[in-house]
C-alpha cells in the first residue's frame, strides 16, 4: 500500500500495522463448524456481524463456546481490536470483554510503548473503502492476513495518539449526538403521516370542511347508487352488443338475472363512519383483477425487451405513491399473454410485500403478484382509494400465510370494507394530504441530506486526524520515530538473549564434544 503513502508533520513516520503490535487471525479449527458440542458454554463468541453492530465496543454476544469449543479457538482479551475480513470487510470493534472468534475476524493487540489500539481502530476506520476494494468481486468478499500487516499507518508521537483519539471522540460525540436527533426527527414524522392518514379515513381531518359545507354534499350512499345503477346498464348494454353480434334477440329480461351484483362489505362489526360516508368494496365501485404473466417459463427471454412497460412489485414498493419508472419491459409476444393497464390504475401488490400501492402513471403490464384496481367512471378519487389501503396494510399483512413467500388472495382484497365519503370530500382529502405530505417529504429530504453530511463528515475529520490537522504537534513529544526505532532495539535485543539462553541449554552433539576432546 505504499503507493498511498504522503507527506507526513514533523515527528511522524510511517510503519506497517504489523510493527504496531500483534496481528493474528482468529481459530476455528474444529471441523464441521456447526458442530452442537462447540457451543452453549461461558465463553463468548463473537462473528462478524457482532462487530459490525456492536458500535465500537463489543459487550453483547448471540453465540458462546463450550469447553471443547475453547480447546479449538483461542480466548482474546479485552481491549483486543477485532478486524473483519470476510463478507463485511474491516469492520472494527474494540472487545469490551474477553472472548473467542473465527478466522474471519483478526486480532491486534497493540504495543502500547508504541501506540495506542484506539489510534488504531480509528484509522482502519479510516481506510475501510480501501480495504473493501482488495477483496476480489466473488460471492463472499475477503481479504487476507498478508495485507493487515503491510498495511502502512501515519504513526504519531504516542502523547499525540492520545491527543488525537481524544479529539475525534469529542467531535463524533457531538455529531452522534445531532445524528440522533435527525434520527428522532425521522422517526416522528413517519408517525405523524400515519396518524394523518387515519385522521382522514375516519374523516377527522375534513370535520370542519364537513361542517361547513353541510347541505352541499352528495351522500356517498347516494354515489354508490348510481355507481351500481351505471356498472348494470354498461353491462347490460355490453350483453346486447354480443347478442346483437350472434343475430339473436331476446324474448324477454330473464337474461339479465344473469347479472351478478357486486358483494357489499359486512358492516355488523365496523365503527360508524361520518355522516354522509358508507362502507363499500372496491368490486363495488371499479374492477379489481390480477395482473397477468400466464407463459410458462415465466423468464423466457422472447417475453421481454420490448416497448411495453412491464411493473413488478419492487418497482411498486419504491414509487412512493405513483410509478414513473421501470427496470422491465414486455415485448409484443409478453404482451399477448398479459394485458396493458391503464395509466391511472392503482396497483397493489399481493405477495412478497404485502398491500403496497401505487398509481400507474403510463400504461403497463404486471404478473399476477400485483392486483389492478380501476375506478368505476371517475366516481371515486383513485388516490383516496391509495391513500386508504395505506392504513390499512398490517391488518391485510395478518392474513398472510407465515411462509417463506407471503401473500394474500384476490377474495381477501375484494372482501376489504373501504369507507367512501362524497366525490368532493375525496377530492379535499386527497388535496390536504398531497399538501401535509409534500412538506413532510420535503423535510425528510432535509433529514437525509443532513444525515449524509454528518458520514461525510466523519471521514473528513478521520482524513484531518491521520494527515496531523486535526490537534496541534508538540514539539516535546518524543519523535515516533526515534520511539520506533528503540522499542524494534528492544524487540531485537530480547530475540538475542531467547536465542543465546536456548543455545546454552542445548545439549551438546558428539561432534562439538570430539572437538573439545581435540
Amino acid at each position: 500500500m505504499g503507493e498511498e503513502l504522503y507527506e507526513l508533520p514533523q515527528g511522524w513516520v510511517w510503519a506497517f500495522l504489523s510493527e504496531l503490535g500483534e496481528l493474528n487471525r482468529g481459530k476455528s479449527k474444529h471441523r464441521p463448524r456447526d458442530d452442537a458440542k462447540l457451543y452453549g458454554g461461558k465463553y463468548p463468541f463473537i462473528q462478524t456481524g457482532d462487530v459490525r453492530n456492536s458500535n465500537s465496543v463489543i459487550k453483547t454476544y448471540t453465540q458462546t463456546y463450550s469447553e471443547l469449543g475453547l480447546t479449538q479457538s483461542k480466548l482474546w482479551d479485552k481491549d483486543t481490536l477485532c478486524i473483519t475480513i470476510a463478507a463485511n470487510i474491516a469492520e472494527t470493534a474494540l472487545l469490551g470483554i474477553s472472548a473467542c472468534f473465527p478466522d474471519s475476524i483478526v486480532g491486534f493487540i497493540a504495543d502500547n510503548r508504541i501506540c495506542s489500539v484506539h489510534y488504531i481502530h480509528y484509522f482502519i476506520k479510516s481506510i475501510k473503502t480501501k480495504l473493501d476494494s482488495y477483496a476480489p468481486a466473488t460471492a463472499q468478499k475477503n481479504i487476507n492476513l498478508n495485507i493487515l500487516r503491510i498495511v502502512s499507518v501515519p504513526l504519531p508521537p504516542l502523547s499525540e495518539q492520545h491527543r488525537i483519539v481524544a479529539k475525534i471522540e469529542e467531535l463524533f460525540t457531538q455529531l452522534d449526538a445531532g445524528v440522533e436527533l435527525l434520527k428522532k426527527v425521522k422517526a416522528k414524522l413517519k408517525r405523524y403521516r400515519q396518524a394523518v392518514l387515519k385522521a382522514a379515513v375516519e374523516g377527522e381531518l375534513t370535520a370542519y370542511w364537513r361542517t361547513a359545507h353541510q347541505g352541499e354534499l352528495e351522500p356517498a350512499s347516494v354515489l354508490l347508487d348510481r355507481i351500481l345503477k351505471q356498472r348494470r346498464e354498461k353491462w347490460e348494454a355490453e350483453q346486447l352488443a354480443k347478442m346483437k353480434a350472434q343475430g339473436k334477440t331476446p324474448k324477454d329480461d330473464s337474461w339479465k338475472l344473469k347479472y351478478k351484483e357486486p358483494v357489499a362489505p359486512d358492516v355488523s362489526d365496523l365503527p360508524d363512519l361520518p355522516h354522509g360516508w358508507c362502507w363499500v368494496t372496491l368490486p363495488q365501485i371499479g374492477e379489481l383483477n390480477r395482473g397477468k404473466s400466464k407463459h410458462r417459463p415465466r423468464n423466457d427471454p422472447k417475453l421481454y425487451g420490448g416497448q411495453y412497460p412491464f411493473i413488478q412489485t419492487g418497482d411498486v414498493r419504491s414509487a412512493n405513491g405513483v410509478i414513473h419508472s421501470y427496470t422491465q419491459t414486455y415485448s409484443d409476444e409478453g404482451l399477448k399473454q398479459s394485458r396493458l393497464w391503464s395509466k391511472g390504475t392503482l396497483c397493489i401488490t399481493i405477495a412478497a410485500n404485502i398491500a403496497e400501492t401505487a398509481i400507474l402513471g403510463f400504461d403497463a403490464c404486471f404478473p399476477d403478484s400485483i392486483v389492478g384496481f380501476i375506478s368505476e367512471s371517475n366516481y371515486c378519487d383513485i388516490k383516496w382509494i391509495e391513500f386508504f389501503i395505506r392504513t390499512a396494510k398490517d391488518n391485510l399483512e395478518r392474513y398472510a400465510p407465515a411462509t417463506a413467500q407471503k401473500n394474500i388472495n384476490l377474495e381477501i382484497l375484494s372482501d376489504l370494507a373501504v369507507p367512501l365519503p362524497s366525490l368532493e370530500e375525496q377530492n379535499k382529502i386527497v388535496e390536504q394530504l398531497e399538501l401535509i405530505f409534500s412538506v413532510a417529504d420535503q423535510l425528510e429530504k432535509t433529514i437525509d441530506t443532513n444525515l449524509k453530511r454528518a458520514d461525510k463528515l466523519r471521514q473528513t475529520i478521520l482524513k484531518q486526524a491521520f494527515e496531523g490537522k486535526l490537534v496541534p504537534q508538540d514539539p516535546s513529544d518524543e519523535p515516533a520515530e526515534k520511539l520506533l526505532e528503540r522499542i524494534q532495539a528492544e524487540k531485537a535485543k530480547q530475540v538475542t538473549t531467547k536465542t543465546k539462553k536456548k543455545t546454552k541449554s542445548e545439549p551438546k552433539s558428539s561432534t562439538q564434544l570430539a572437538l573439545q576432546l581435540e
